[in-house]
This record gives C-alpha cells, structure tokens and sequence, in this order.
C-alpha cells in the first residue's frame, strides 16, 4: 500500500472512531488500524458495554452516522472519495432499510412491516423479500431510507469539520503505530482540547 492510499485509510478509519465517540448512542470505540484484514484495509471495532438484545431507533441513528464517518473524513480531508467506503454504504443502507420496512421507525410510514421476507434459516441468509406494497409506497420507502442515511451522513460530516484538527493529530499517530487503542486515543484527544496546554503546563 502506498504512503497515500495509507493516509486515507488513516483518515476513513478516524473518521469513524471521532464520530463514534462523539455521539451518546454509540458503542465505545476500543481501537483504531490501519493494518488490513481480510477484505477490510483498516478498521474500527467498536463493541456495546453489554449484551443487547434490543436497538433503539437513537442507537441505530447514531450507528449509521459512525459508519458514514469514514466516507465524509475523506471527502473533507481529501476532497474526494474512494472505493473503501464500499461497504460501509451497503450497511448503512441495510440498517436504514430494516429500519424503515421492518421495524417500523419511519414517520411517514409508520409501523407497518412492508414486504415478506422469504428466508431460509439454515442457509444463513434471507432470499430476499416478495413486494406486498405499490410503486407509490416504494417509493416512500426509498425516500426515507435516503433520507435516513443522509441524516447520518450530516450528523457525521458537522462532527468531523469541527474536529479536523484533531483528526489530523490521530491520523499522524496511527501512520507511526498503525493500530491505536481506547486509552491511547482518549489520551490524543485529551491534549487537542482547549485548555488542556495551559493546564499541562500549570501543572510542571
């Protein structure tokens, strides 16, 4: 991987972690790599303090901003995008399309379960859904899924202005170590805060 292509990596996965942190629905960012797995060139892992079995529409509006985080750094820092936010379109897609047609969390639709889903448990996958709704209603059904996303992608993108300088100092770091965790990465944002020279400096 180039220097460049590892700058934005840098940056996608930055984006996710400052969003996340961010926001008061989000599970805990526990680290930060840009050394690939897998398909993934970098990655974020965030894990829940405890088992849920349950999701709330806050909780899943904040998930979808955390995932666009990482497109919307790139846009910012770089005024352009690329391929890696592939997947985390698909999920945040995905999550806003169950969350419109089977949880019933849209406010134009409301809690109507569109569309049976056909599935075939022991293969692991559903096989799609069979349309029980018209044209006008997928319709609606696409606006709001849109207007989901887009939703998270704002959220995400007036966090990330306002913390580009900071984004810059973790993106530094994670070039040297490659992999930062939750206590390192607090400690980074700690020292960007306001004030947090002159208390440091009060201090010695």
């Amino acid at each position: 991987i180039s220097d460049h292509e590892k700058e934005i990596i840098a940056y996608h996965e930055t984006g996710h972690a400052l969003v996340m942190k961010a926001l008061p629905h989000a599970d805990p960012v526990h680290k930060v790599s840009i050394i690939s797995r897998g398909m993934a060139l970098g990655w974020t892992m965030a894990l829940p303090e405890e088992d849920k079995y349950l999701i709330s529409k806050d909780e899943l509006m904040d998930q979808i901003a955390g995932i666009m985080g990482g497109r919307v750094a790139e846009e910012i820092v770089f005024g352009d995008v690329t391929s890696g936010a592939e997947n985390d379109i698909q999920r945040a897609t995905q999550m806003a399309r169950r969350m419109v047609t089977q949880w019933g969390m849209s406010d134009k639709l409301g809690t109507v379960a569109m569309g049976h889903r056909e599935e075939l448990v022991f293969l692991g996958r559903d096989l799609g859904e069979q349309r029980n709704y018209s044209e006008e209603v997928a319709a609606i059904i696409d606006e709001e899924i849109r207007n989901i996303v887009d939703h998270g992608y704002q959220t995400a993108k007036g966090i990330l202005t306002k913390q580009r300088g900071k984004m810059d100092v973790v993106v530094e770091r994670l070039k040297v170590v490659e992999t930062i965790d939750a206590k390192e990465l607090d400690a980074i944002l700690a020292q960007q805060e306001p004030g947090a020279a002159a208390a440091s400096s009060s201090a010695s």
